[in-house]
């Protein structure tokens, strides 16, 4: 591991708060503890941390694990000195402001104005609560009407409209896993849909809806657009580093009714960090409660007054906002740096597997990845064996220290070789699959490349 430097930025950090609470007095605390015990059950901490996949290191391709930047875990460790609660001011006051600025800063990334009061949004605790609320306030509008997704959406929606009692429909998708559009429109013809989820970064693939052409359907038969973006969100930032679809598809991303994106993944925050944005600020009406003992301190807004979750952690806003400060969402800037390095490298090892002598590799038949993530599958007899070599690679990687993950998706979303049954029995075929979402990724390209090239050698035989 490279040196950790956040104990050395929290230092200095945590001398600065001490001071800010001198004029406290004194006092002795009832739960000091056994140093010397804590330190024992924190050594024994760090060697069970140990049975991990090593999600930090560039030879960590598999699943969205991206590490947080040391501003976000140092500024959230100082905050757990006080522990906010940013449900109320009473429980977090510059933490809720804090909040407030830093989710001014994702609105203002995807066009909305640097007004709080041109939108509503706050942070959650995972993009699954953020698209909760997004849908919970679509029912609220259109009671009973079908929510509808792609196929390759996440299955949280299905699972979300169940739990608010709403009808959900999956789409069918194109060979690139986006949302078919004449699917669609069937659907709307039917006259009850009243929520469109289009997803800006599928998790299986990265695939991008067709936004354009979902809000033209919009203006046709009347329904809101719910963006996902929870893992491809903050691509808005690096347009020219995206194909011509995908690009429109982030130009228009402010035209949508409501957004949710997760700064857990690409905003190198910690876990628990979900944003949910919604266009119109009137729908805070549904949020409104009394409590006889929560709103106190302060007549401005409280957190708690927009969002369906109480206590929520001030820490992980602290974390956002010190991030943000550090590496403003801005193009060019050196955040949006980090997202074009993991697309360079996505792309870079599409045409490693592409340009293969032995064609042993097919990627999706349709072209080169959307955003940072790459599928492919073994050229094999059937589908079965292809599955079962993905799967043997997989397991040779990883025994390199090279961790991808697997995936299963249509056989049809692959070009058929001469010669090879494309009729597998479920029409899945099981593919390896890499998220390049470090920076590190590119420059570890080579390296990454020899170890999956030495375990196909063992496997294929080659």
């Amino acid at each position: 591991m490279p040196h950790d430097p956040v104990p050395d930025l929290l230092l200095r950090a945590t001398d600065r708060l001490e001071a800010e609470f001198a004029s406290l007095p004194d006092y002795h605390s009832q739960s000091a503890p056994d140093l010397a015990h804590v330190a024992g059950v924190l050594e024994a901490t760090a060697h069970r941390l140990a049975d991990n996949y090593p999600y930090f290191h560039p030879l960590y391709a598999g699943q969205m694990l991206k590490p947080p930047h040391p501003v976000a875990r140092a500024a959230y460790a100082l905050a757990m000195t006080i522990n906010p609660n940013n449900h109320a001011r009473d429980g977090g006051r510059a933490s809720t402001e804090m909040e407030i600025e830093a989710v001014s800063g994702i609105a203002a990334m995807f066009g909305w104005g640097n007004s709080p009061g041109s939108y509503l949004a706050h942070l959650t605790s995972s993009g699954t609560i953020a698209n909760l609320e997004a849908l919970w306030v679509a029912g609220q509008l259109a009671p009973g009407r079908r929510v509808v997704a792609s196929a390759q959406a996440h299955y949280t929606h299905n699972r979300i409209s169940a739990v608010l009692k709403l009808p959900f429909s999956s789409i069918p998708t194109d060979n690139r896993g986006r949302m078919s559009l004449d699917a669609l429109e069937a659907e709307l013809r039917q006259g009850d849909v009243g929520t469109v989820v289009a997803t800006l970064g599928t998790t299986g693939i990265g695939a991008v809806d067709p936004l354009p052409q979902i809000l033209a359907l919009r203006a046709k038969y009347g329904f809101r657009v719910h963006v996902d973006g929870a893992y491809g969100g903050y691509f808005r930032l690096i347009p020219d580093a995206l194909d011509e679809p995908v690009r429109q598809a982030y130009a228009l991303i402010d035209q949508a009714d409501s957004i949710v994106v997760d700064p857990h993944k690409h905003g190198l925050q910690p876990y628990g960090c979900g944003c949910v944005l919604f266009h119109d600020p009137a729908v805070g009406r549904f949020y409104k409660h009394d409590s006889p003992f929560t709103y106190f301190t302060s007549k401005q807004l409280h957190l708690g007054e927009i969002s369906l979750e109480c206590s929520r952690a001030g820490a992980s806003a602290v974390a956002l906002w010190a991030t943000q400060q550090l590496l403003p969402l801005t193009p060019g800037g050196e955040f949006a740096a980090g997202l074009a390095q993991g697309r360079a490298a996505a792309l870079d090892l599409a045409r490693r597997l592409r340009r293969d002598d032995a064609k042993r590799f097919q990627l999706l038949a349709a072209g080169p990845p959307e955003l940072d993530i790459v599928v492919w599958k073994l050229s094999a007899e059937t589908p079965d064996r292809s599955s079962q070599l993905a799967q043997r690679i997989f397991a040779s990687c990883a025994s390199r220290d090279l961790h991808l993950a697997l995936v299963e998706l249509p056989l049809a979303w692959f070009e058929p070789a001469a010669g090879v049954d494309t009729a597998g029995p479920s029409g899945l075929v099981t593919c390896l699959r890499s998220v390049l979402m470090k920076p590190e990724h590119l420059e570890w390209m080579d390296r990454i490349w020899d170890r999956f090239s030495a375990a196909c050698a063992e496997v294929l035989g080659e």
